[in-house]
């Protein structure tokens, strides 16, 4: 991923809170050696590992053998940037979040997939009012349903993170960009707008985009 050192997030307990926080993936690889996309829940271990599951008719997960390299990508708030903002000439931009996982492929299915789906479905089950839960399934019901599906188990050999957040930016800048963003009342500005605050911005800008 292009990561301008200044954007570069290399904190890895943030970056784990960020994958947890923004656990809905995109799984890149190649199927018929052309670029192929799935978009799946995934949740990170205390091991390091990515868990989720794919569709048996999907047939990206016959094209990954045990071992290979995939890619994949956790975008999180962004939104736009615009120069009248700015105190001097220049040309709008986006602001943004994202961090891309690399790592080793190996496939799961049997106990191990049903483990997986527990550690998944608790996760977001957690603030149901009437929370669902893969232990109150019936055996049938769970063994037909997990047939359609393969766990997907990527172990992480590095993490690329880009939080492009105005830091090129003066203080009076960075200041007039949050202040606007607040303005806008929608969540992906007003998160844009906390975390400029949270990791501020350069005394000695370069003012790029």
């Amino acid at each position: 991923m292009y990561t301008p050192l200044l954007y570069k997030n290399e904190n890895p307990d943030e970056l784990r809170r960020f994958i947890h926080h923004h656990g809905f993936g995109i799984l890149v690889s190649q199927v018929d050696k052309k670029l192929w996309a799935t978009h799946i829940p995934l949740i990170l271990t205390a091991e390091n590992k990515l868990l989720g599951h794919i569709s048996r008719g999907n047939k990206q997960w016959k094209e990954l053998p045990d071992n290979e390299e995939v890619l994949t990508i956790f975008s999180g708030p962004h939104t736009y940037i615009s120069s009248s903002w700015y105190d001097h000439e220049n040309v709008p931009t986006w602001n943004y979040e994202a961090v891309h996982v690399y790592g080793k492929v190996r496939m799961f299915e049997g106990e191990e997939l049903i483990e997986s789906l527990r550690k998944l479905t608790n996760k977001y089950e957690i603030k149901s009012t009437n929370p669902v839960s893969v232990d109150t399934m019936s055996k049938k019901f769970l063994e037909t349903e997990i047939r359609g599906i393969i766990g997907i188990e990527v172990t992480i050999d590095r993490i690329e993170a880009s939080y492009k957040l105005s830091q090129n930016r003066d203080e009076k800048n960075h200041t007039n960009i949050i202040s606007e963003l607040e303005k806008r009342k929608d969540e992906n500005s007003a998160t844009i707008a906390q975390e400029m605050k949270k990791y501020g911005h350069r005394k000695n800008p370069q003012q790029s985009i």
